[in-house]
């Protein structure tokens, strides 16, 4: 049986069919008149029928649009899976490179299964990795480990540092890279983003797919609906704020609610299919009762010596300047050096920090693992810096300034809403979201101001000579200015892409919105050439305003980096400040040519002021910090990424591990050497 979308886009092709009907009689009726009624010189005549064949060419062009519905909707969300499965392996394929330091080495993690007291899910009580390098060929990879475990919702948990991320993205690629046609797409989600108040498990996913993908929110609702997303969720150690001595909260009210709710998420009779990954004493410290049910809970274990030891080895370039260090793990496998470096964190680390220069010894002379830390993420910017591409010829100094700034902004501690609740320490930086972090009344004063200033700069065209009368017009003007002025400093900026300018309203509104609009902007425009000729061009409009710009097929976007949410709010700007200015000019055009251009530049720059909303405001902010912060701040988070500094997350901007922000935030100059 087919799905409600299925259901739901016929009808609204069935509501096209009659609309496009409806232009073509009113096209046809007008037609006969305007000929049946005589006086027209032939050049006329050839314009009248001029018009219905543009109705006739209009509505053929509606119906090419539309696909056939041929096959079911399962057949139909089988083959959207595949375009989305497209855009996660490019998007993670990417972040899995940033985390193994932009290289492919590997450490071949090793994980055993918890035992759990509470209906815990079939799996193999130990596994790894990958099938590569030495091991017992019994132990299972991670893919195996997982399409083994029934029912398949599995628990990662680990150190810090441990690995669990990459753990889980190997197993997201892996997927993907094997998936039939009916398999689910693995889709990474992070969890501090969840309202577990507002959004259930499928909500929060649809809105992952809109956001991160760029899909339109029916077309992600139909695939979370026949089962083809495998949510990956990231962090539910995230999700709290730590107590007072830095411990997890045993209350944890936003982690329990996660699990309450993965709890009752199920697929038809089963336990729904999920990935979940956790540190392990944030899991652990849960309040009794608290865990997920149904499910295999592994623990990463720490590297072993012989493992840290290929791996740095096969990181090295100059064996030599390695070797005391490598010495020094061969000798002691069960000393202090050994037992700090058994994180992947740290051997990605010190690996980077020594890429090209520098002496690893140092780190033989290092009493534990925080003053290792202390020591290698003193070094780490610089470090960067120096290794990576640097075309913009970024400073250590610069940088490190930066990327402690913005950590003020993810701060629970921070200033930006002192009368909140306690909240845990956010990870995603999105450019849109940033600008309260400058201050909120002066951006939105600067903004309004702005907003005000593009209406205002076309008065002295209201000086010239037209049909309206010029002190009309400059009233109109400035009442325009004010109107605008008000609403952005009283309105919050959404980010606008060009398919969000024609599905904004639901279908019913949309439909109301566009023949209302329509035919008023229609009859208006036809008044002069009488009323049948105004209501016929005023359905035209409706039409073009519902069918064209409303309800036509809709297809997922690319976007799926953060600065293209900027970027499409540009192009979207644009685009609505174009069309009104274009609209409202040939409108006018009816009475002059003069008042059409006029009344053009006008609306052109009124939707100006009111397209780039969220684009402004986040120029606004870049203006208003720009003693703490790089104009260009986009283009530096994504060199950042490319350095190893930052990673992306869908539409946002993380620290490439949690650890350097913490440390970033402690450290707001950069070391004075290193």
């Amino acid at each position: 049986m087919a799905g409600l979308g299925g259901r739901r886009q016929r009808r609204n092709w069935q509501l096209t069919d009659a609309l496009c009907a409806l232009l073509l009689i009113a096209s046809a009726a007008y037609t006969v008149r305007q000929i049946s009624h005589g006086g027209l010189e032939p050049s006329d005549i050839v314009s009248v029928l001029g018009f219905l064949l543009t109705a006739a060419g209009f509505v053929a062009g509606i119906r090419a649009l539309r696909k056939p519905l041929e096959g079911n909707d399962a057949e139909r969300a089988r083959g959207q899976a595949l375009t989305l499965a497209r855009q996660v392996e490019a998007g993670e394929s990417a972040v899995w490179r940033q985390l193994l330091g932009d290289d492919i080495r590997r450490i071949n993690l090793t994980y055993m299964l918890h035992p759990a007291a509470v209906r815990p899910a079939a799996a193999p009580p130990a596994g790894r990795l990958s099938a590569d390098g030495p091991g017992p060929a019994t132990v299972p990879d991670i893919v195996t480990y997982y399409r083994a475990t029934r029912p398949s919702r599995l628990v990662i948990t680990g150190a810090p540092g441990a690995g669990k991320t990459v753990l889980a993205l190997e197993l997201l690629l892996a997927l993907t890279d094997s998936r039939t046609d009916d398999d689910p797409v693995p889709v990474r989600v992070p969890l501090s983003q969840w309202d577990t108040d507002r959004q259930s498990l499928p909500d929060h996913l649809q809105q992952r797919l809109v956001d991160a993908y760029d899909w339109p929110a029916d077309l992600a609702a139909d695939l979370i609906r026949h089962h083809l997303v495998l949510p990956v969720l990231d962090g539910l150690d995230e999700m709290d704020p730590l107590l007072a001595d830095g411990s997890p909260d045993p209350a944890a009210p936003r982690a329990t609610a996660v699990i309450r709710a993965l709890n009752l998420y199920q697929q038809g009779r089963d336990a729904g299919p999920l990935i979940l990954t956790c540190r392990t004493r944030h899991y652990d410290t849960l309040a009794p009762g608290t865990t997920l049910l149904d499910a295999a809970r592994i623990a990463i274990a720490p590297v072993t010596t012989s493992d840290a030891y290929t791996y740095l080895a096969a990181r090295a370039r100059d064996t030599a300047r390695w070797q005391p260090l490598l010495d020094q793990l061969a000798a002691h496998p069960g000393g202090v050096l050994a037992a700090v470096l058994s994180t992947p964190w740290r051997l990605c680390l010190t690996a980077t920090v020594y890429h090209g220069d520098g002496n690893p010894a140092e780190l033989l002379a290092l009493p534990n693992a925080d003053a290792l830390d202390e020591h290698l993420l003193a070094r780490f910017i610089p470090a960067a810096t120096r290794t990576a591409p640097n075309p913009h010829d970024y400073t250590p100094e610069d940088a490190h300034r930066w990327l402690h700034h913005l950590t003020t902004h993810l701060d629970p501690t921070g200033t930006l809403q002192p009368a909140a609740p306690a909240r845990a320490e956010a990870t995603d930086l999105v450019l849109h979201e940033l600008w309260p972090f400058a201050g909120r009344t002066r951006v939105r004063a600067t903004d309004t101001l702005i907003s005000t200033l593009t209406v205002l700069i076309t008065l002295p065209l209201t000086c010239i000579p037209t049909s309206l009368p010029s002190g009309q017009l400059a009233a109109a003007v400035v009442v325009l200015a004010v109107v605008f002025g008000m609403a952005v400093a009283l309105g919050a900026p959404t980010p606008m892409g060009l398919n969000d300018l024609f599905t904004t309203f639901p279908p019913r509104r949309n439909i109301a919105a566009g023949l209302t609009g329509g035919i008023v902007l229609g009859i208006t425009a036809g008044i002069k050439a009488g009323f049948t000729a105004g209501l016929t061009i005023g359905i035209t409009f409706g039409l073009m305003g519902w069918v064209v710009l409303g309800s036509g097929p809709q297809k997922p976007g690319r976007r799926c980096r953060a600065r293209d949410v900027i970027r499409d709010d540009c192009l979207a700007g644009l685009t609505f400040a174009l069309t009104v200015g274009l609209t409202l000019g040939v409108l006018s055009g009816f009475r002059s040519g003069l008042t059409g251009l006029v009344l053009g530049v006008v609306g052109g720059m009124a939707g100006l002021a009111a397209g780039f909303s969220t684009s402004r405001r986040y120029a606004v902010f870049l203006l208003c910090s720009r003693r703490r912060l790089p104009l260009q701040l986009g283009l530096f988070l994504d060199w950042a990424v490319t350095a190893g500094l930052m990673r992306y997350s869908g539409p946002a901007y993380q620290y490439r591990h949690r650890e350097l922000q913490h440390w970033l935030r402690r450290h707001p100059h950069p070391p004075t050497s290193t």
